[in-house]
């Protein structure tokens, strides 16, 4: 029987277990149980996929691999509250191969959180795999048609766009209830999926407490979500809108090792991602990310000839907080705000953004801090979804160059921060290049 939640003396210094306790789906309305067990405290995951009947054409065994997957990967966030060495499983155990893969994305999606708890991410390989190889994925004979993960900013709209005009069938879907992504969604004019994810309340009261907290790879985790879905409904592609410019750390410890907010959207996750789905899941089943040839301030630049979607799309993470929005659109605060207006502001006037943003930021000298923390003139970046320091430097010089811009007074206190530290032109770093997975038939597209 469960402890009650949480045990009296609970601490994540005195953790000492946590087990895989399985998975259930029901077909007749879409929804899976993710279930966990945390030093004898009980929690459950839900999600409700969107369907009607599955595919005919996909197998149940691609189905439960796909499980497993989201299973495993999902426990992240269970499994950080107290970070204990013993791992089990009561259901379906990850392979070798597999256990490597999740110690991996344990050890570098959780580097952020390791170095704000003041944790040593060596603690964090904790899987050990069956000696039992899982059974190797066949073709599904998946539908050509792209599940597109939607977040209700400028990215992903700029992806869907790319497949929209060639006349592909481009379905947007959205891991969580954010009513902003599905508004966003909605102004595509076409279909929009929501896959409901439900955390275990329980979680809460945890972090209350005492437990560790912080930044998990929630990419992953919709990733792995997504998966699921597309294996449901015959998805033969799952489009992410992950750019090249995730790949710079956001600061390196003081072991030399690099510690990316944006694990799980950079190139070598994604293939992680691929070589999984590819080896245990669906050979046909292609995932990729469409804009990862593209820097942030390339996709700034289309996404400017988007105007039907200037009044609708926010890339600002205070509205997609799991308990709800914490702010109308855009905040004006926080570093997403701060990076996309001054990444956008090459390629509109202020007159353009200050409609988009309810405020000229670059206006406001009390955001100055904040903007020159985008520069990483002290070697780190904010932790959060933000560009590369070179792609902000390289915004800050063609702005203090332009007639409408370079007498604001953020531009010009920027440009004097700058002094003599270089910065690339912005051509330079609006040019496509770097490793993709991105399909032949779709690279003419991103240049």
């Amino acid at each position: 029987m469960a402890r009650p939640v949480p045990a009296p003396g609970w601490s994540p210094a005195a953790s000492r277990e946590f087990v895989f306790s399985g998975w259930s789906f029901s077909e007749s309305d879409g929804e899976a149980r993710l279930r966990y067990r945390l030093d004898g405290h009980s929690f459950t995951e839900r999600y409700r996929f969107p369907m009607t009947t599955m595919d005919s054409r996909v197998s149940r065994p691609a189905l439960e691999a796909a499980l497993d997957f989201l299973h495993w990967v999902a426990g992240i966030s269970y499994w950080k509250a107290g970070c204990p060495a013993r791992v089990d499983f009561a259901g379906n155990r990850p392979d070798r191969r597999q256990a490597a893969w999740l110690n991996e994305l344990y050890r570098q999606g959780l580097g952020e959180f390791a170095w704000n708890n003041g944790l040593e991410p060596a603690r964090f390989g904790v899987f050990g795999g069956a000696t039992e190889a899982s059974s190797a994925a066949v073709e599904q004979t998946l539908q050509p048609r792209y599940l597109v993960a939607m977040g209700g900013g400028k990215d992903s709209l700029v992806a869907w766009s790319r497949l929209n005009r060639r006349g592909l069938d481009a379905v947007t879907v959205q891991v969580g209830q954010a009513p902003l992504i599905e508004r966003v969604a909605g102004r595509t004019g076409r279909e929009h999926l929501v896959v409901e994810r439900h955390l275990d309340a329980t979680l809460a009261e945890f972090n209350r407490a005492g437990a560790w907290n912080g930044h998990v790879p929630v990419t992953a985790i919709n990733a792995a979500a997504l998966v699921v879905l597309a294996v449901l409904q015959g998805f033969g592609n799952v489009v992410f809108a992950n750019e090249r410019s995730a790949e710079e750390a956001t600061l390196t410890d003081s072991g030399g090792r690099a510690v990316n907010h944006q694990f799980a959207k950079t190139f070598v996750f994604e293939r992680m991602l691929d070589e999984w789905v590819r080896t245990w899941i669906a050979a046909d089943l292609r995932v990729f990310s469409l804009l990862r040839r593209d820097r942030e301030l390339a996709i700034c630049r289309e996404f400017a000839a988007l105007r039907r979607f200037h009044d609708v799309f926010s890339s600002c993470n205070r509205n997609f907080h799991l308990d709800g929005a914490r702010t109308s659109r855009w905040c004006g605060q926080c570093p997403k705000c701060h990076f996309v207006f001054l990444a956008l502001a090459p390629f509109m006037d202020p007159a353009e953004l200050t409609a988009i943003f309810g405020a000229d930021l670059l206006a406001d000298r009390r955001q100055l801090a904040g903007f020159q923390a985008l520069l990483a003139l002290d070697g780190r970046k904010p932790f959060e979804c933000v560009g590369e320091a070179a792609e902000a430097r390289a915004a800050v010089r063609a702005l203090a160059a332009r007639p409408e811009w370079r007498a604001h007074g953020v531009v010009r206190a920027l440009n004097a921060a700058l002094g003599d530290v270089e910065a690339p032109a912005l051509e330079d770093v609006c040019r496509p290049g770097g490793p993709h997975l991105i399909p032949v038939e779709l690279l003419d597209e991103t240049g």
